[in-house]
């Protein structure tokens, strides 16, 4: 069972830099310029180890059936991005990204350019990667297992906590700059944050990323509810116009058979 849970250990962290890697060369092909991806400090994303340790746990055991692997990994995958989002843009008031924009997504918080790709690496991780690192960490002595899991575990979380400071830092700026849009408010704290390293370093490894306050994402909420409000009173008197029009139209027509019926 402990040997069990250090594999994991170490596939998550494994996993979490072979994600930051994907990554980074996505956005240097993108940008033409390196970018340290994700939320923490060192190189991982931890959301392909946790990724990769859900897929891995839950779906060895179909390992018979590709295509089964391939949309519960699409799914869990895609289940843990929007959470994510959902979570990292509650703690911190920021939209770290969004997919509006891209054909068939889900409030802007995942798509399918991306949960396909998410189907494709749980594959290649039941297939391939997973046989591959478990083997790698069943030559390793049983005291390197444990101290390498103890050593990057401390590591991971000190960085949690250096990262969580600086993006307490981010959420203090927007809850305390002026700005009238998200778009505003953004840039104004980008340039509040010119002198702290490590806020820098968050915001530049989400260059689209939108950031609110709570009273500027209250007036954008008042302001849809108003707006929802106005097109269903402009729904309701179009609807009741042409109820209108068409009661009249019809009390037309009947006028007409009438009158045919009188002068045949």
């Amino acid at each position: 069972m402990k040997t069990t849970l250090e594999y994991y250990v170490l596939l998550f962290f494994a996993s979490a830099v072979l994600g930051w890697a994907m990554e980074v060369i996505c956005k240097l092909i993108q940008f033409r310029r390196f970018i340290n991806r994700g939320f923490l400090l060192g190189p991982y994303c931890p959301i392909y180890g946790f990724g990769a340790v859900a897929v891995t746990a839950l779906l060895t055991r179909y390992a018979d059936s590709p295509v089964l692997v391939f949309v519960m990994a699409l799914l869990i995958c895609g289940a843990l991005e929007y959470a994510t989002s959902c979570l990292m843009e509650k703690l911190f008031h920021a939209r770290w990204w969004d997919y509006s924009q891209r054909r068939l997504n889900l409030n802007g918080r995942v798509c399918a350019a991306t949960l396909i790709p998410f189907g494709l690496l749980g594959l290649a991780m039941i297939y391939a990667v997973k046989p591959f690192l478990f083997g790698l960490f069943a030559r390793m002595p049983g005291a390197a297992l444990d101290w390498t899991c103890i050593a990057l575990t401390a590591v991971f979380a000190v960085d949690c906590i250096v990262s969580a400071t600086a993006l307490g830092h981010i959420r203090h700026a927007a809850e305390t700059v002026p700005g009238d849009s998200t778009e505003a408010l953004t840039q104004a704290v980008r340039e509040r944050l010119l002198k702290s390293r490590l806020a820098q370093r968050t915001l530049r490894a989400f260059p689209y990323a939108q950031i609110y306050n709570r009273n500027l994402r209250a007036r954008i909420s008042q302001a849809q509810r108003e707006m929802r409000q106005s097109l269903l009173r402009r729904h309701a008197a179009m609807r009741e116009s042409a109820e209108r029009w068409e009661q009249r139209a019809h009390s037309e027509i009947q006028s007409l058979r009438k009158h045919t019926n009188r002068h045949p």
